[in-house]
């Protein structure tokens, strides 16, 4: 790849976003690429992406960090997953460590990208405090997550506009809300939900969460016993390595073994809700999900902390579909039953889209990104010059992001070794290949947000994301050049 890095608001790369992955980006970008000139805009004041915007109460991982947590900065407590405010300290250690956060731009909000063929280069507008700014870059790398930050999905609940209490969605959680001695619906059954439940019960009145289909929850230890004991003996560097490499290895299996056996995973993880619950508790129909454990996500709960403020009485689950809600109050369908909750939680999903929402063009043709295809999970079709990180469902986010960011850098370097200066994906024009969804799960916020999202193929190189080693091994070992068009033009 051609250089311009002494050219002002120039750079090689261009990453968008400051969370776990575009710091994960920048590093593998530092480390394995020769003096790449790179910058990192984010929009917010502070890096963290997530866990600088999401403040409710509990806000925690929802998978282990040590796999949650970089490869080459390893996460060095026994807590198996850790709250909100820990993670965004971690990143900002990491990011510190490393110099990564002498390249990030804060308050610089991406507008628009344009790929010139021309100029061989993306021409973007960004607003900045100073006002907009033209950056261009040789390639960039979108690590903008895949949900709206400024927009929560909108909660279909008939007359939730007519609710005189408190309405409170957890993406956008007030500061100054008092639910103390307060009576709290919380309205979804996903991992917010779960999360929230056990920790707002400690002071609330009494905490109801209202889901109208259940979900699979899992009590998971917050203390690695596995290799707690080895890490007494072994050194340091090798208990790390030893944690990462059990939790790759063991929820992956789980996972397959979920697949493979629906029947007999359903009743390994109703025998774990039932041994957390009040003994005789029932398990219909609050804790009887009718799907097969892992076409959504399963949720974590803790040391089972959200059985536990159900067995302490601070909390209950209601499985019902909302008929109408009044001024002071929650009507269920064929249910006598009324609630009249102070304050209304809705945990019902996310608003997903892409590239934090910028407008993309190539040539300054519009792009259409539900209309393409993801090349290994990682580059859209016809967009040259261009990667985008996304993470897995079932496993760690971030190790779809470090599969992405390895490739990134090992695409640099051909390029650069071959004198190329563009590489675009193209689906041949006589593939037969049919459309796959990129996020394999039911989930109500991501079956809907299916039109607004590119897909996958059933063919390689366009296949969706499997799991991280097969991954892993085909961004840095597969075919570079399996339906990618490389080409090189003077500029």
């Amino acid at each position: 790849m051609d250089t311009k890095s002494n050219t002002p608001n120039y750079y090689d790369c261009l990453i968008i976003g400051a969370g776990i992955s575009g710091i994960n980006v920048a590093y593998r970008l530092q480390e394995q690429t020769s003096n790449k000139s790179y910058a990192i805009l984010e929009a917010r004041d502070s890096l963290g992406g997530t866990w600088d915007l999401f403040r409710y109460p509990g806000i925690r991982s929802d998978s282990d960090m040590y796999t949650f947590g970089f490869e080459f900065y390893p996460w060095k407590e026994y807590r198996t997953m850790a709250d909100g405010a820990s993670i965004k300290e971690y990143l900002k250690d990491a990011a510190n460590n490393f110099g990564i956060d002498k390249h990030i731009r804060y308050r610089h909000k991406l507008q628009s990208a344009n790929w010139s063929t021309d100029q061989q280069n993306w021409s973007l507008k960004v607003d900045t405090p100073q006002g907009e700014q033209n950056l261009r870059a040789r390639f960039i790398v979108f690590c903008t997550g895949y949900y709206d930050f400024n927009e929560a999905m909108p909660a279909t609940i008939p007359g939730i506009k007519d609710f005189q209490g408190k309405v409170v969605h957890p993406q956008f959680w007030p500061e100054d809300l008092d639910y103390e001695n307060k009576d709290v619906v919380i309205v979804g059954s996903g991992a917010t939900a779960i999360t929230l439940l056990p920790n707002i019960a400690k002071k609330t009145n009494k905490v109801i969460m209202l889901q109208r289909s259940p979900t699979y929850i899992a009590a998971v230890p917050q203390r690695d016993n596995l290799s707690y004991w080895p890490a007494k003996f072994l050194p340091v560097s090798w208990t790390y390595k030893l944690r990462r490499i059990q939790f790759l290895i063991l929820p992956f299996l789980f996972f397959k073994f979920c697949k493979a056996f629906p029947d007999r995973a359903r009743r390994l993880l109703k025998k774990g809700a039932a041994s957390q619950l009040p003994e005789g508790y029932p398990l219909e129909p609050n804790f009887e999900p009718n799907y097969g454990p892992w076409d959504q996500r399963l949720c974590a709960s803790p040391d089972g902390d959200f059985y536990k403020a159900i067995k302490d009485g601070q909390a209950e689950v209601i499985t019902a579909s909302i008929k109408q809600v009044t001024e002071k109050s929650i009507h269920l369908e064929g249910s006598d039953r009324v609630l009249t909750p102070d304050i209304i939680v809705t945990a019902t999903g996310l608003k997903l889209i892409m590239a934090g929402g910028a407008k993309l063009s190539v040539d300054n043709e519009p792009l259409e990104v539900p209309q393409k295809h993801l090349w290994k999970g990682a580059m859209i079709e016809d967009v040259p010059n261009a990667a985008i990180v996304i993470g897995y469902t079932n496993a760690s986010w971030t190790l779809g992001s470090d599969a992405t960011a390895q490739f990134v850098t090992r695409l640099i370097n051909h390029m650069d070794k071959n004198g190329m200066t563009q590489a675009v994906p193209r689906v041949d024009k006589n593939s037969d290949m049919q459309d796959q969804s990129v996020l394999n799960l039911s989930s109500t916020y991501i079956v809907k947000a299916e039109g607004s999202l590119p897909r996958a193929g059933n063919k390689a190189p366009w296949l969706p994301r499997s799991h991280y080693l097969r991954d892993l091994w085909e961004m840095k070992f597969g075919s570079i050049t399996h339906d990618m068009q490389f080409s090189r033009i003077s500029t």
